[in-house]
């Protein structure tokens, strides 16, 4: 195929999480690297499971992360016709054939090969019916299933996966396995493979759990005349009990909405998605747009599980500490208007956003950000530790009051001391204010950063933070000065 044509084809089953993201990820990478489409594939042939509501919140996740397609969606329902047409072309050419075998009797098969502590394989019992037995079972109304056929002669399918090499799985160890269900309705294996041809596809880039089927999948292609794709399956992700990643196991902390709603950006997020798995082999962990697609090939994705770190019962990971990590970068990096476009539905959300702040007070809302974002990972922090900047009513860490508060309890004296120094100042500004609290130390006899430390907790409610005295700076006087003199509440 002289165009490079890939897909994502999820299934509508539930939200899209992390998995699935990446994968449709690594085919957006490739395609667009290769001037090449993406065609996006709703397999939505699971009717019991299937719901609009899936197929809504998959396309608002790609969405926001900027994920492109350029054709579809399509439904994988819209072309039955086309499976049934490749199931009876497989009948017609005899490569497949019809089983009338019953559940029972597969089932009594199947316990007899546990008791001889055997591998369960299908004994190709309907493989060579003639056209006679086959027309009277029909016409009693037997039921059947449709089976490929597998080679029986000795040989093997093999292919090149552009991951893990050459795959090579013999005729012998494949069963004549099922196409087409008893109701009628093809199975995956089939569907898949038809729609792949149809839509031309290239490169199937998907991950390893796919690789099991791949030998099915090729015996498919070939009976159908087909050209083969190239096949590239990523590593799994796994949790830290070495579990496959999952929406089922997982719940919540991998679906892509959570990290919009916990304010991920979406560049953030497809960055550490594409390093769980893949790398650019120089250690880069931060990349623009052009770097990546720059960087990025098949060749780089690894044959190792990737792990996401993700602790289920400790608080403080909300996600994995690499994906903070690179998110803050981002967070801290952009351009302070764009961040101050991200920030402001998040401030409404939390019911402190000011109209002021787009207006005659934008200038200060802009270096306020400047200030408090370089200890910050994602949007919600700024409503989080950073809400004593936006509104007076925020918590104060415990931390922070048993380190900076408690054990001096002579600050429910000295800090509003600060304050009265500070009313006093002719001038309000960063080095006055240091000049003020130096000067009240040393009168007092204690260290500065008894002060300093006091005053932070007492006027942000965190333990750490930017430089204390632009933090008093930013804040202003009559902020500073009326929770200084609120101290003593810390002691009650």
């Amino acid at each position: 195929m002289s165009e490079v044509r890939l897909r994502f084809p999820p299934s509508p089953t539930g939200y899209l999480h992390i998995g699935g993201a990446r994968t449709a990820i690594y085919n957006w990478l490739y395609a667009k690297k290769h001037n090449g489409k993406l065609v996006l594939r709703i397999e939505d042939t699971d009717a019991e499971r299937s719901t609009q509501e899936s197929i809504d919140g998959i396309i608002d996740g790609l969405t926001w992360l900027g994920i492109t397609w350029d054709e579809g969606p399509y439904f994988q329902t819209e072309f039955a016709a086309d499976h049934a047409a490749a199931a009876k072309k497989m009948l017609d050419s005899g490569h497949a054939y019809k089983c009338f075998c019953t559940v029972e009797e597969l089932e009594a098969k199947r316990e007899a090969a546990q008791a001889a502590k055997l591998d369960f394989k299908y004994d190709k019992t309907c493989r060579n019916l003639s056209a006679a037995d086959v027309a009277a079972k029909e016409a009693a109304g037997i039921p059947f299933v449709i089976r490929f056929k597998v080679p029986e002669q000795e040989g093997a399918v093999v292919f090149e996966d552009a991951v893990y090499g050459r795959i090579e799985r013999r005729y012998r160890d494949i069963e004549d396995f099922v196409i087409v269900r008893s109701n009628g309705k093809p199975l995956y294996l089939l569907c898949n493979v038809v729609d792949d041809i149809r839509d031309r596809i290239s490169h199937i880039v998907r991950g390893q759990d796919g690789l099991a089927n791949t030998p099915r999948q090729i015996l498919i292609y070939q009976a159908l005349g087909a050209k083969l794709p190239i096949f590239a399956h990523m590593p799994l992700t796994l949790d830290l009990q070495k579990r496959k990643i999952s929406k089922r196991s997982h719940g919540e902390i991998v679906a892509v909405q959570y990290y919009r709603e916990i304010g991920f950006l979406p560049w953030g997020l497809i960055n550490f998605l594409v390093l769980l798995g893949w790398s650019s082999g120089d250690d880069r962990e931060f990349f623009s747009e052009a770097e990546l697609l720059e960087a990025f090939s098949l060749d780089g994705i690894s044959r190792s599980n990737s792990i996401f770190n993700y602790k289920k019962d400790d608080p403080k990971f909300i996600t994995d500490p690499k994906a903070l990590s690179i998110n803050g970068h981002y967070l801290q990096t952009i351009p302070i208007e764009e961040l101050a476009g991200l920030v402001k539905p998040f401030l409404q959300k939390a019911n402190i956003w000011n109209d002021a702040y787009e207006a005659d007070r934008r200038a200060w809302f802009l270096q306020t950000l400047g200030l408090i974002r370089e200890r910050y990972y994602t949007l919600v922090d700024f409503t989080t530790l950073g809400r004593a900047y936006f509104a007076d009513d925020f918590e104060i860490e415990e931390r922070a009051i048993d380190k900076n508060i408690t054990k001096n309890p002579q600050l429910a004296e000295w800090l509003p001391l600060l304050a009265d120094r500070l009313a006093a100042l002719a001038d309000y500004n960063r080095e006055t204010v240091e000049q003020a609290a130096r000067a009240l130390a040393e009168e007092l006899g204690v260290k500065p950063g008894i002060l300093i430390n006091g005053a932070r907790t007492v006027t942000t409610g965190c333990l750490a933070g930017p430089g204390m005295f632009e933090v008093l700076e930013t804040l202003g006087r009559e902020r500073v000065t009326d929770r200084l003199r609120n101290v003593a509440k810390l002691f009650a």
